[in-house]
């Protein structure tokens, strides 16, 4: 019930409006957001880099509904790569396809797409294509393909809730396309997607092994003790694990003491609400987080 309550909040326009103009609401997002400029993001991913860990950039926004839009989250993403290549870092980027005009136009997603998987090509980075919703599936993973096959560099995310996830894997697996593996986190029809979180466990674990044995250095992405069990056994060099900005510091820390490769995935930017609500949604230790840091403010 609290999942789905935090999933409908964010889908609420008008409070999405509000909050995202709200300074109020600056204490309670900094946790999970890093900041609302690519210098603020940049910051935080070379004080990690300082100390082992990994990064992926992502510049929050999704949905966007005119090409002036799409063309302008390219150029940010862009700056973004450029910035990475200048500063050295260790870092790769995170993007929607709904950023670059999938509801627009595919063709126009495509060729925005295409431009920074070429750049992170020539400056030897990455573009990680987040997962949305079940219904863009299908699109999302026909233009990673694709520019998987004219670049490499990229890689794709599946969702572990989505009843079709183990054949898209097996495909994947086959064309040597990486892949980051997650749990999900939109409001899915009981027709595509389990329900049960212990359904979803349990084919999180099997596809994670699916990739470990079969995969094309995985990304497992998880902020749970016992999926993170999965890796053992593995050469820590085949693979990474992936956890968000402000989650589990307690395990990312031994991880890295392990001798695993880690990285964290970097959100910022003043279109934070959606994110940030889907956050809460996964995991109720976070509700009680920003509740106690909230009264404390």
């Amino acid at each position: 019930m609290l999942r789905n309550f935090f999933i409908f909040l964010s889908q609420q326009r008008a409070l999405r409006q509000w909050m995202e103009q709200s300074k109020m609401a600056r204490p309670l997002t900094r946790r999970f957001i890093a900041g609302n400029t690519l210098a603020e993001a940049l910051a935080v991913c070379q004080k990690m880099n300082a100390e082992g860990i990994l990064t992926t950039l992502d510049h929050l926004g999704e949905s966007v509904s005119a090409v002036a839009e799409a063309n302008q989250s390219r150029d940010h993403c862009l700056e973004a790569l450029r910035q990475i290549a200048d500063r050295k870092l260790q870092s790769t980027v995170s993007i929607k396809l709904t950023q670059m005009g999938l509801d627009i136009d595919e063709e126009l997603c495509l060729a925005n797409a295409r431009q920074l998987v070429a750049l992170a090509k020539e400056t030897g980075s990455r573009v990680e294509f987040d997962m949305e919703s079940s219904a863009y599936v299908d699109r999302t993973l026909a233009i990673v393909e694709k520019l998987h096959a004219e670049f490499g560099c990229v890689r794709a995310v599946i969702q572990a809730y989505l009843f079709r996830s183990q054949a898209d894997i097996e495909k994947l697996n086959r064309g040597l396309l990486p892949v980051r593996i997650c749990k999900g986190a939109y409001a899915e029809p009981a027709n595509v997607a389990y329900a049960d979180k212990g359904d979803v466990d349990g084919n999180y674990l099997k596809l994670a092994r699916l990739l470990l044995e079969d995969g094309a250095y995985p990304a497992i992405a998880t902020h749970d003790e016992r999926m993170v069990t999965v890796g053992g056994g593995f050469p820590k060099d085949s693979f990474e694990y992936q956890m968000l900005y402000g989650v589990r510091r307690d395990l990312q820390r031994q991880l890295i003491r392990d001798g695993y490769r880690l990285r964290i995935y970097v959100p910022y930017g003043e279109a934070w609400y959606p994110y940030f609500m889907r956050r809460l949604a996964e995991r109720p230790a976070n509700v009680l987080f920003l509740m106690r840091n909230f009264f404390k403010n």
